[in-house]
């Protein structure tokens, strides 16, 4: 006798004979003779009494068939059998329909997801036949009901669902030193250690990509002028010996020899051991200029992740005051502000200038000369970001200005905004963690539910309505940190030999991991986040306006965001991991969550009426405001984001000679305690020939005559070198952004 059924999604329920009945029914109703009820009951009891205790869906479907065959209906069992085959293409289709838009190369928001990605290429369509027959496993087997449903109702994103079934984590910053001075063994062949600045470029450039086959998020270098500095002294030491073969002098007293910087200068009336240290110089200047392009120019070209995406590569630096630090950071500053190619701006790395006063912030620091160069390149290329490492939130007392590994206890970012600093479970660092997996709410989607419940006006209702949207979002936090943990379960499982180069070399604890041991003793170093995207939108539906136009809303927005803090401190406690509330960078999901929110409760103004919702808890970018009025809007929610945000201002016009602008932005950021920002202005592309300017209403190149005109734009925390790939809703977001600051502005903020 059948008591239970197993579901094609892999549910167990209970045994219904009446849905035997149902589609018996349903197939007699389609032929001449019609329905037979005595006929229709000897089967559903034959069936039920004759199955086994617990049998699957198509298992009874085809004990329905050889009954009906068996029977004088064969009219009957055509019908039943067409009717089920109807009803199996029809749960096809959905799969056929996204696998054709990638074959034809369609451009829509499943082939644009991903902005880094070119889904048109052979290696893009693999990725995303992978990928789109992945997520349906995903939903059946590896979520759990709750969880479910709460994706299937659009309440709850999990980011890169497709990796899920890897154990794939999401992201790690590099311990470079680690590669530098001990190779590593990445595929057939070893790599060896680095004697000499192109080397430890290379090793960079192949750490980076190696491990992005690894995971399926980003991957950063925490301290990149700290890891190559000491190969700047020992290209020195080099070309010091190149002179010593060639002039038949000893230099080796020069090798160790304390130096302020690395300078070319001109050799002429210089001589003897001066004119050889200067040479030396020259020629190490020279040699490191070309490692930093060579680094830009590999991170730019070469495709990891099935030949088919450059890495997701971010790199900090700033804070290393050595001449060898500095001469890293003045020739990757300055390669980048050259261009790759014809002139192109590069798009990765992402760069990430680590401000810090006492170091490069201010007039009289050591570094200040290349803070200055620093935002002359950003007012040119988008990069450096500025992360602010005298926020209240991103210091640590254990950060000396004395100590050469001060690198260490300095909070590092990914290009996008994903931040891990604070650890329950070892060093409070940056270095060799990374987030695991993060799951964004809609929040939004619950605050229209509480406006279409609570309806009218006045004090009492409002807080009403704010009342159950706080017990919505109170459900939903549980529901996604319990989906969080449930991953990481799954995630420990993983054997260390998966992840050869990240548990090997770069993972914190991973190298005391035989191949054969799971993963689970080391990964808990990493972060859970909990995101949420719109809280603009989701202001506006519970009090009419956003956080950028009202006060209340303001206060709103933080009590909201504050809630989510404390609870996630809550499932630290609760579950034992380092949870942590991130400020969504969404993509596709901006226009994700908005589509199907519009097709439930229709077009609602301020709420669902674009076509994207506002991401994180940025001001809504076709807000027009000044710069100061968006920072202080979105600087308090920084210190309660601990899994990453950024602040971004929209420059008018070009910005290339007015680096004042820039930081004006940083000084703004330093007296609002705000933690990672940038700038954002116009750069525009020739398609056809590279060509790149700042013109507002460029239609013709100047070089090559081209029409194929693009703008340069930054997509969340990235750049995207063609708008071609960027997905309808972020679009939308992109034709609707506003600037804050006039270019010709000078004097914005008050002085440092």
């Amino acid at each position: 006798m059948i008591q239970t059924v197993v579901k094609r999604d892999g549910r167990i329920v209970g045994f219904n004979e009446q849905k035997i009945m149902a589609a018996i029914r349903k197939a007699m109703l389609h032929t001449d003779k019609g329905e037979d009820e005595r006929l229709l009951y000897q089967i559903t009891d034959r069936i039920a009494q004759r199955g086994e205790s617990q049998m699957t869906v198509e298992q009874i479907q085809d004990l329905v068939e050889l009954e009906l065959m068996k029977s004088s209906r064969k009219d009957v069992a055509q019908k039943y059998i067409a009717y089920r085959h109807q009803r199996s293409i029809a749960r096809k289709a959905k799969t056929r329909e996204v696998f054709l838009d990638i074959v034809n190369i369609k451009n829509n928001d499943v082939t644009r997801e991903n902005a880094n990605m070119n889904a048109d290429t052979p290696a893009g369509m693999m990725m995303k036949f992978a990928s789109e027959t992945t997520k349906p496993f995903v939903d059946d087997y590896l979520l759990s009901t709750e969880s479910r449903e709460a994706v299937e109702h659009n309440y709850l994103h999990i980011h890169d669902k497709d990796y899920y079934p890897t154990k794939s984590l999401t992201c790690v910053q590099h311990p470079l030193d680690n590669i530098l001075t001990c190779g590593f063994v990445a595929g057939h062949g070893a790599s060896r250690p680095a004697r000499r600045i192109e080397t430890a470029s290379v090793l960079a450039c192949i750490s980076l990509e190696c491990a992005q086959n690894e995971m399926h998020g980003g991957q950063a270098i925490p301290a990149f002028d700290f890891y190559l500095a000491p190969y700047v002294r020992l290209t020195y030491i080099e070309e010091l010996k190149y002179l010593e073969d060639l002039n038949g002098e000893d230099y080796k007293d020069l090798y160790d020899e304390p130096l302020m910087d690395y300078l070319k200068q001109p050799l002429d009336g210089l001589t003897g051991r001066e004119r050889a240290r200067q040479h030396a110089v020259n020629k190490t200047v020279g040699r490191v200029h070309q490692a930093m392009e060579a680094f830009i120019h590999n991170m730019n070209t070469i495709h990891s992740r099935g030949g088919n995406q450059v890495v997701f590569s971010s790199i900090n630096y700033g804070t290393d005051t050595s001449a060898e630090g500095r001469c890293v950071m003045r020739e990757i500053l300055l390669s980048t502000y050259e261009g790759v190619g014809g002139g192109e701006t590069a798009i990765f790395p992402i760069q990430i200038w680590k401000k810090k006063r006492g170091v490069n912030y201010l007039p009289e620091d050591r570094n200040f000369d290349l803070y200055q160069l620093a935002c002359k390149v950003t007012a040119r290329r988008f990069f450096p970001n500025f992360l602010n490492l005298d926020a209240t939130f991103n210091q640590t007392d254990e950060w000396r200005p004395e100590d050469p590994k001060r690198y260490l206890h300095e909070v590092a970012t990914m290009g996008c905004r994903t931040r891990v600093f604070e650890n329950r479970f070892g060093p409070k660092t940056s270095i060799g963690r990374g987030n695991l997996s993060f799951t964004t709410i809609n929040i939004v989607k619950l605050a229209i539910e509480c406006m279409l419940e609570v309806s009218g006006e006045g004090k009492e209702v409002k807080e009403q309505r704010i009342s159950k949207f706080f017990a919505k979002l109170d459900n939903m936090l549980e529901v996604a940190a319990k989906q969080l943990d449930d991953r990481y379960q799954f995630q420990k499982t993983a054997y260390s030999k998966q992840f050869p180069l990240l548990m090997k070399s770069l993972w914190i604890g991973g190298d005391k991991l035989g191949p054969n041991d799971t993963v689970e003793s080391v990964i808990n170093q990493g972060t859970l986040g909990i995101g949420f995207i719109g809280l603009a939108e989701c202001l506006v539906a519970l009090t009419g306006k956003h956080h950028g136009e009202s006060d209340e809303a303001q206060q709103l927005g933080l009590k909201i965001v504050g809630y989510m803090r404390e609870r996630v401190n809550e499932f630290c406690e609760r579950y034992h991991h380092n949870y942590s509330v991130l400020a969504t960078p969404a993509e596709g999901l901006a226009g994700r969550f908005t589509k199907r929110d519009r097709k439930q409760f229709g077009s609602i103004p301020g709420v669902t009426d674009r076509d994207y919702y506002t991401n994180s808890n940025h001001v809504p970018v076709y807000y027009k405001c000044s710069a100061r009025h968006k920072a202080e809007v979105e600087a308090p929610y920084h210190e309660m984001t601990r899994g990453g945000h950024i602040f971004y201002v929209e420059i008018d016009g070009d910005a290339t000679h007015n680096p004042q602008v820039i930081m004006s932005v940083v000084d703004m950021m330093d007296q609002l305690n705000m933690g990672y920002g940038s700038v954002n202005h116009n750069r525009n592309r020739c398609m056809d020939c590279g060509y790149e300017n700042a013109d507002d209403h460029l239609e013709r190149c100047p070089k090559c005559g081209s029409t194929d005109i693009d703008k340069l734009q930054r997509i969340t925390g990235y750049l995207v070198g063609t708008t071609d790939r960027w997905n309808s809703g972020k679009l939308a977001e992109l034709n609707d952004r506003v600037t804050h600051i006039d270019h010709g502005a000078q004097d914005l903020f008050e002085t440092k």
